[in-house]
């Protein structure tokens, strides 16, 4: 029986960090759309979903039954007519991502992981509104140094700790291959995964959430916290797998 609500991680996941969905992984997207409702919770801001996801979509596909959380769920955007209405946002002050901002230099230059004085490609540092993120090689790194940078978790999973330590007010997780993500306490993917169950009236074990971190320390962790399903897998390919399963 296929599940009233699934969620699915972005990058690693539905797609490879920061690359749009296949022509082939949109086309099955569009068709889950079609049976049931379908979620998308990532670290990254609306305009990386809209990029990589939405715009990939086919014509036609059933954007009333997709709903986007941005931010590790600290934002929910929905379909109203031709637009993304936004539902609700856990925003962070300036004067809170400024502190959050200080925490993540001193940090990297306490553990010795990132270099701020060397070039970046983008920008290190990004304020998104409900989140401030840290990219330990720039916003638009090249996908292959991503992977090479933290293939183990433990330069990330030393910066969170670092990090968490300075900002015990805030949630501080793993985020993508690269980076670490800060919210308001308690405002990570179990908070977005509870607030869109509650909205469309599914109980929790009739949602099923697909990662490729879904392990201790991995950016999915959070989720364990909810009564959710869940299936891990281990990269876009996999998850394409699984979505034909689900259909069938």
């Amino acid at each position: 029986m296929i599940p009233k609500l699934v969620f699915f991680d972005l990058d690693g996941t539905l797609a490879e960090s920061k690359q749009p969905l296949t022509d082939e992984m949109a086309a099955l997207v569009a068709r889950l759309l079609a049976v049931t409702d379908v979620a998308i919770i990532s670290g990254g801001a609306l305009g990386q979903f809209l990029k990589q996801v939405v715009e990939r979509l086919p014509a036609g596909a059933a954007l009333a039954h997709l709903y986007l959380l941005p931010t590790s769920g600290a934002m929910l955007y929905e379909r109203d007519k031709d637009e993304w209405r936004k539902v609700y946002e856990e925003r962070l002050s300036e004067k809170e991502a400024d502190t959050i901002a200080t925490v993540l230099r001193e940090a990297a230059a306490e553990t010795g992981l990132i270099d701020f004085t060397k070039p970046a490609y983008g920008e290190r540092i990004e304020y998104r509104g409900s989140q401030v993120t840290l990219s330990a090689l720039g916003q638009e790194a090249p996908l292959f140094l991503k992977k090479e940078w933290d293939p183990d978790r433990a330069k990330r999973r030393a910066l969170r700790e670092n990090i968490a330590e300075r900002l015990p007010e805030f949630s501080v997780s793993m985020g993508g291959s690269t980076s670490i993500d800060v919210t308001k306490r308690n405002i990570d993917k179990a908070y977005g995964l509870r607030k869109l169950c509650e909205r469309l009236r599914v109980n929790e074990p009739d949602a099923l959430y697909v990662g490729d971190e879904l392990v201790a320390g991995g950016n999915d962790e959070a989720v364990f916290k909810t009564g959710v399903e869940t299936r891990s897998v281990s990269g876009p390919e996999q998850t394409q797998r699984l979505i034909e399963t689900l259909l069938d």
